[in-house]
């Protein structure tokens, strides 16, 4: 019998390993990174709003309320026993078109109590006495609260309506 010589230095076939670095291993492991790049990256630039200007508390007569109307872009305020509210965040309500239009840049305070938004609720003389709503009823002063609380929770307090020859306006108009 033919003997068969074996080399020794040579492992037996099972025994090799097999190497993970093949091309189409490499290939594969690139494809993978490519893919998992374009699905985590950003797919925009965020940019971010431009911040609104900064609000100053002030006092304000009503003709100095007046232009906060709305109209070519202006601020929305309107005042609710003597706060005035910043409320260009609802300018689609109180903005020009708006249903409570007619209360922008206005004391809003007897309109909202009688809830009424006719014109007539409006005080005529800007640079008259400011109106009292001395002789509105308990409901209606309720009603008014109630709105008061409202604009408090939705909208930022920028100033406080006082009539024209007021002190403190005075003190503002020099100041400003």
């Amino acid at each position: 019998m033919d003997e068969v010589k074996m080399n020794t230095s040579d492992p037996p076939p099972a025994a090799q390993v097999a190497t993970v670095a093949t091309p189409v291993n490499m290939i594969l492991l690139a494809l993978f990174a490519v893919l998992v790049y374009m699905r985590l990256r950003p797919s925009k630039a965020v940019t971010l709003p431009a911040a609104p200007p900064p609000l100053v508390f002030k006092v304000f007569t009503p003709p100095q309320l007046r232009p906060y109307n709305g109209e070519e872009g202006a601020p929305v305020y309107l005042a609710v026993r003597g706060k005035v509210f910043d409320c260009t965040p609802g300018r689609n309500f109180y903005g020009p078109g708006g249903p409570y239009a007619n209360f922008a840049g206005r004391d809003a305070s007897r309109g909202l109590a009688c809830q009424s938004f006719d014109e007539d609720m409006l005080t005529e003389d800007l640079n008259g006495p400011m109106d009292k709503l001395e002789d509105l009823g308990q409901e209606e002063m309720e009603n008014l609260k109630g709105w008061e609380e409202r604009f408090n929770e939705k909208y930022l307090v920028v100033g406080k309506l006082v009539p024209v020859g007021h002190p403190e306006a005075e003190e503002d108009e020099k100041t400003s």
